[in-house]
């Protein structure tokens, strides 16, 4: 069988990245432009800004990845590039270049949704891993349980319905004065922290596989305001030791909810919070005590990237998805 090679591009939000890979499972580059360093003064991404530094990096992106992978253009099988949901501006940036050396050349053109990608980040990591699976997506834009039935068929069991879990750490984070990106610098806080120091508290709604962390969010703002009214000061490792935590501990329960109704024992991480520490640890300790397969993607495959995308775009392709030059961006694009 004649190895099938996808380039894949992202620019969802404040990544330039592109990516060659082989069958799906094998990266033969991957690089990314980040803007990470540039927003940090802004406190958080500021889209017009995105846009405008994703129009100066895509090609000179997209020439390295294939360079890197010692490809060619007309070598590549198939184009895919993220089309939803994200930042509009910046989604349209990629998009117009995907279908720019689409219509030049050729080469068929797939579109893939970001969070379709981020699971299969894991694919690229687990060679052996295949459907069916329960994959815990968690974002900052985004947290949700999914059932993946095949490559292509995901069913949503259960989503926030209010803020994300991405959100709720970034959001305290900037208030306890650590800045952006909030995710990892909250990580980075917590470690060696007493998680059982601050009691927090955490919602679970009957008779769903639903989330909320709005009230967890008050509750840590409110604790934040009554320590600077008292003139206490906070810990803040154990601060942000005990309030990760807790997040963990509402999305373990309730993908331990989501296996024991399905009756599938294989759970995947995907998004950027996967990358948080807390989060790995308290499904690492449930996936050892109830004997479960567990999988995460390498730290480096959590956050944006154009491998994901090339990888769901393989498994698209093949179950031949195509898109013509008149796929638009959609920002708010459903799974």
């Amino acid at each position: 069988m004649k190895d099938v090679l996808i380039l894949g591009i992202e620019s969802s939000c404040d990544e330039t990245a592109c990516s060659v890979v082989k069958n799906g499972r094998v990266i033969l580059s991957d690089v990314i432009a980040s803007q990470a360093d540039f927003h940090e003064q802004y406190g958080g991404v500021v889209p017009e800004l995105a846009s405008r530094m994703h129009v100066d990096s895509i090609y000179p992106t997209i020439k390295k990845a294939l360079s890197d992978a010692k490809v060619k253009l007309n070598d590549i099988d198939a184009i895919a590039v993220t089309y939803g949901p994200g930042l509009v501006g910046a989604l349209l940036v990629g998009l117009s270049a995907a279908k720019g050396l689409s219509s030049a050349s050729g080469i068929p053109l797939v579109g893939v949704h970001h969070l379709k990608g981020h699971i299969a980040a894991n694919y690229l990591c687990f060679p052996e891993l295949e459907p069916p699976f329960l994959c815990l997506l968690v974002s900052g834009g985004n947290t949700m349980i999914v059932k993946v039935s095949s490559y292509t068929d995901i069913e949503i069991l259960g989503r926030t319905r209010d803020d994300a879990a991405g959100e709720a750490i970034d959001k305290i984070a900037r208030v306890i004065g650590l800045g952006y990106p909030g995710g990892p610098k909250m990580d980075k806080a917590g470690q060696g922290g007493n998680s059982d120091a601050y009691s927090f508290p955490k919602t679970h709604m009957k008779d769903t596989l639903d989330f909320s962390f709005s009230g967890l969010k008050t509750y840590a703002l409110n604790l934040i305001n009554q320590s600077k009214q008292k003139g206490e000061t906070l810990d803040i490792t154990d601060f942000a030791a005990s309030y990760q935590s807790a997040i963990a501990d509402m999305l373990l329960k309730n993908t331990m909810l989501a296996m024991e109704q399905t009756g599938i024992g294989t759970i995947c991480l995907a998004g950027g919070v996967s990358a948080n520490s807390f989060l790995r640890k308290a499904f690492d300790d449930e996936a050892g005590k109830r004997g479960l397969t567990l999988y995460y993607p390498d730290l480096k495959l959590c956050t944006d990237n154009g491998a994901m995308i090339a990888s769901a775009g393989f498994f698209e392709y093949i179950n031949g998805t195509r898109h013509g030059l008149d796929l638009n961006a959609k920002p708010s694009l459903e799974l």
